[in-house]
């Protein structure tokens, strides 16, 4: 039976599974989140409490930037891997950036729109990113990094020919397209549950708090499937971002050749209660659902909720333990990974002898004489240091030579950057004083084309409006006075010894559509006279 510690860090919290697989049966020991002020200081607790300092550890990259590149098929793989490199390099030249900075990987998939072709998802992130994240699980057993992105559909068991989309609202929202059961597209808004946590810490001043209050909350719907919005002080900071992302989804699913068959909603944000609901009102030709672990069933004292609020972390465990798209792990492999397992020899003289024996590896050692537990187990790891020792002189003489070149190439990459933010920072000042000028212009424009607007809108509307009111107002009505108070609004003021002549007259306005948006107050009579005031816009 195999294990991994899957951890998703994001800005302020850290959502962690522990997996366990055993051929095909998978199982999630233990899960949970925590908050934290220090990084570092939380994946030890965290590591700590699920007892994983020697477990395989994997977990999410930070800032991953995606790309596009268009392919024939018939490449071979190394032909393939030089026009993705060049292809990248070009795409940094015309960006100002440096590809060397850059970590890549990539993924391959068919073309919708030329069989002979084949679409490249290329995926590059900042070394200075990924040796943060390295370095904030440094001391323990880290085996894989990888895109959210590309661990997230290990979760589901996709048909071969199902069309979906994963929606995972996480502090940035990953919306993953899968087409013919393989992943071809992969969306980064900005926009998630970061935003959502932010305007209610504004209130409650409180991170944990205010997340455990995006779960508690609720979002009704009517029988007449329209959105209802209780007044419960924390919507108003919820319901616009939700409103954005499902948009984004609508135009993914829209601009799609193929139909989308299910969208599945995932990640903090998914917490908040009927979601799934909101997302239907908005999307009703496509099936909306909470992700759901396919291994997971509904057993035992533990909510399956609580499953999903970890579905980040439970993905990235199982990448790291083989599942999903190979070859997006940005882990490399150093000299200790590459050392045998049977060479990672413990000493442990609590064990049975039948267990000190199998803790022998491929090393047996028979002097003539008889050697007890603790004899054995410490001539183990006499052999083994002197291995490694082996290992580490054959090496090290290689590493150290890389070291030296990455170093330059770091040194080099540092100056190129500083130079670029420097370039960068004085175009932007250019930018900012030009937009500010022709904001300026813009808005001079707009202005003097509203007012002449205003005046030709009008023009010839009050004469219009004179002459139909005298083909309608009966004989017993007078107007006192007609003023155009503001823009295309009209005030009438009218009398009459009957009410009803002053009903008619109004009635007529409406009916013959003479005025929009017509009202009236009540009549007021004075010695023996009605008077009303009359309100609306002109045609």
């Amino acid at each position: 039976m195999s294990n991994c510690l899957g951890l998703y860090i994001d800005e302020h919290l850290i959502k962690y599974a522990k997996v366990s697989k055993d051929h095909d049966n998978i199982k999630v020991d233990s899960f949970g989140i925590k908050f934290y002020d220090k990084i570092g200081d939380a994946i030890s607790q965290v590591i700590e409490e699920t007892y994983s300092q020697k477990t395989p550890i994997s977990v999410n990259l930070s800032e991953e930037m995606y790309n596009y590149f268009d392919m024939f098929s018939l490449l071979t793989k190394n032909d393939l891997h030089k026009a993705i490199k060049t292809e990248f390099e070009s795409y940094c030249t015309d960006k100002g950036y440096n590809p060397n900075v850059f970590e890549t990987r990539y993924a391959v998939v068919d073309s919708q729109l030329d069989k002979d072709k084949i679409k490249i998802i290329h995926i590059a992130e900042n070394k200075i990113e990924l040796n943060k994240r390295i370095q904030e699980v440094d001391g323990y057993h880290l085996v894989n990094i990888s895109p959210i992105s590309m661990s997230i559909p290990n979760l589901l068991q996709i048909r071969k020919d199902e069309n979906c989309i994963i929606v995972n609202m996480e502090d940035q929202t990953v919306i993953t397209t899968i087409m013919g059961s393989k992943i071809f597209n992969v969306d980064i808004l900005e926009e998630g549950s970061r935003d959502i946590l932010a305007k209610i810490n504004l209130k409650e001043n409180s991170y944990s708090k205010s997340y455990e209050i995006c779960k508690n909350t609720t979002i009704y719907t009517s029988e007449g499937r329209e959105l209802q919005v209780p007044d419960t002080g924390y919507l108003d900071d919820i319901m616009p971002t939700l409103y954005n992302i499902v948009g984004q989804v609508k135009k993914i699913i829209n601009s799609t050749t193929d139909k989308i068959e299910k969208v599945y909603i995932t990640g903090t944000a998914a917490l908040i209660n009927n979601v799934d609901l909101y997302f239907q009102e908005y999307l009703p030709e496509t099936e909306c659902e909470i992700l759901k672990p396919y291994f997971i069933n509904q057993t035992g004292d533990i909510s399956i909720k609580d499953y999903i609020e970890v579905n980040s972390a439970i993905s990235m465990a199982l990448m790291g333990l083989g599942e999903g798209v190979t070859g997006m792990n940005f882990k490399k492999k150093t000299l200790a990974d590459q050392i045998p397992n049977w060479l990672k020899i413990e000493v442990n003289p609590d064990k049975t002898k039948k267990e000190q024996k199998n803790l022998g590896g491929f090393f047996t050692w028979d002097l003539g004489q008889k050697l007890d537990n603790t004899e054995k187990g410490l001539i183990r790891v006499a052999v083994a240091l002197f291995l490694l020792v082996v290992i580490y002189s054959g090496f090290s003489g290689l590493l150290n030579y890389q070291m030296n070149e990455k170093e330059k190439e770091a040194n080099d990459s540092i100056a190129q950057t500083n130079s670029q933010i420097q370039l960068a920072n004085s175009d932007n000042e250019k930018i900012k004083s030009k937009t500010n000028e022709y904001t300026t212009m813009i808005k001079n424009l707009q202005d003097a084309n509203d007012r002449i607007t205003d005046r030709n809108k009008t023009r010839n509307a009050i004469p219009n409006l004179l002459n139909q009111i005298m083909s309608v107002i009966p004989e017993s009505v007078q107007l006192t006075s007609i003023e155009n108070d503001t823009g295309t609004h009209i005030v009438i003021n009218a009398q009459s010894n009957k009410y009803e002549q002053l009903g008619f007259f109004v009635a007529k306005l409406k009916n013959d559509v003479i005025l929009n948006n017509v009202i009236s107050t009540a009549g007021q009579k004075d010695g023996g006279i009605v008077t009303i005031k009359i309100e609306g816009d002109l045609l």
